[in-house]
């Protein structure tokens, strides 16, 4: 009885985790800083769809020393771009220099 409860709450959970909305994308374009004061932010504009990426853990991969590189990035994205101004927010997995 058990064991019955127990898978079926494992089976909602591995259902509930696979219907997320995490997205990969594959980037490849150049860093840049964007903003100004104390609204900056670090950014990747993909060369292929010409977006805007904010991204969110430039620290992780030391992006600040890669600055106007191309460079290829795989990505998770965590939020939409909502309108102009307001670019989708991505958080880093890997970075390649080319």
């Amino acid at each position: 009885m058990f064991l019955k409860r127990l898978f079926a709450i494992g089976a909602i959970f591995g259902i509930l985790s696979c219907t997320q909305n995490s997205k990969i994308l594959q980037l490849e374009g150049r860093i840049s800083i964007k903003g100004s004061a104390n609204h900056t932010y670090m950014s990747i504009r993909d060369k292929k769809t010409n977006k805007s990426y904010k991204i969110i853990n430039k620290e992780d991969f030391k992006l600040l020393d890669k600055q106007n590189q191309i460079i290829k990035v795989k990505a998770k994205l965590i939020k939409e771009s909502i309108a102009p101004g307001f670019p989708a927010v991505v958080e880093v997995m890997k970075v390649t220099v080319i």
